[in-house]
């Protein structure tokens, strides 16, 4: 699940939105028959037409000025493999209910994400999302630099997804949030008037929510929190990670997603510095079937020789328990 939030597909969002509506009705212009046209929706209606989008964001700016921002545009984008599993859960059409079902519980966290107090769900935010079928090959992609594809040309596969155009203002019209504000709470008086916000927490919410909505079995290297350590984390992180990637690879039939959920989560704050205490989360017993893991990695997260220590100590207690009975 990728979910990033930009200030707009047509380079501008200090002015109308009007370019963007229209920009994003462009499967629409295909369309001859009105009823085959994908709506504009948001929390209230799923038949709202462009020009209520424009007036909408465009009236809706009280006391921001012209070089403020006047709206953002937040790009719900599911995986080929999330589509291929909505698909078979839902159908063909049944699928395109479900990713609006979705968006309106994505625009419920980023409501949440600015911790204000009347900002609380979507309902407190001026907010069209739009389903599109389609991606588009763009200057940036590799097939286009090197010439295999074409700007503008169709990208293969399945590829649903949600553009949401939200209001810079909230639905009453009083109260500034920018997800641009990215101080989380650190600048107090700053996020008094913008609202803290979280980038990486309000992406993080989406990918636990799509899991937990419609009962995904995410992969961890499917996780955004794998990418982020792989990407930023140290080596004594990453090894963890790959010895935990090892181990649930081998034996799925140990996958407990909330023991998974607290690992990884806790991996970059240094709460499971030791692999063998990692491990211990998983498996109560039988380290034997860790020591293909554990070899490479000596010395790195602990040492092979506190893992064998360890691995001593419990065998030891289990005889000392059988002689005891």
């Amino acid at each position: 699940m990728y979910i990033n939030i930009t200030t707009s597909e047509t380079g501008d969002n200090k002015g109308s939105c009007g370019a963007l509506v229209a920009y994003l009705e462009k499967e629409n212009k295909d369309k001859k028959r009105l009823e085959d046209h994908e709506n504009w929706f948001n929390g209230k209606s799923t038949f709202i037409k462009p020009h209520e989008v424009r007036i909408g964001i465009d009236n809706n700016i009280a006391k921001l000025t012209k070089g403020d921002s006047k709206f953002f545009l937040i790009n719900i984008n599911p995986s080929q493999k999330e589509l291929h599993f909505l698909i078979s859960q839902f159908g063909e059409e049944g699928v395109k209910d479900k990713l609006k079902e979705f968006a309106i519980k994505v625009m419920d966290e980023y409501a949440k994400n600015f911790k204000r107090d009347t900002i609380r769900n979507h309902k407190d935010l001026l907010w069209y999302g739009k389903l599109e079928n389609y991606r588009y090959y763009g200057y940036n992609d590799k097939e286009v630099k090197n010439g295999t594809r074409q700007r503008g040309d169709r990208k293969e596969g399945q590829q649903l997804h949600v553009q949401i155009i939200v209001s810079r203002k909230d639905i009453t019209n009083k109260i500034k949030l920018s997800p641009q504000n990215t101080s989380r709470g650190k600048n107090a008086s700053h996020s008094a008037k913008l609202g803290q916000f979280d980038r990486t927490a309000f992406k993080q919410s989406g990918e636990s929510l799509f899991d937990e909505m419609f009962g995904f079995n995410r992969g961890l290297k499917e996780r955004m929190d794998y990418a982020n350590i792989m990407k930023n984390g140290t080596i004594q992180q990453k090894a963890q990670l790959q010895v935990l990637n090892n181990v649930l690879e081998a034996h799925p039939q140990q996958k407990n997603n909330q023991i998974i959920d607290n690992i990884i989560t806790n991996i970059p704050a240094g709460q499971h510095f030791y692999i063998d205490g990692m491990l211990s989360s998983i498996f109560n017993e039988g380290w034997e079937i860790f020591d293909m893991f554990l070899e490479p990695l000596g010395g790195i997260s602990g040492g092979q020789d506190n893992i064998e220590e360890n691995k001593n100590k419990k065998m030891r207690k289990k005889r000392g328990n059988q002689v005891k009975r």
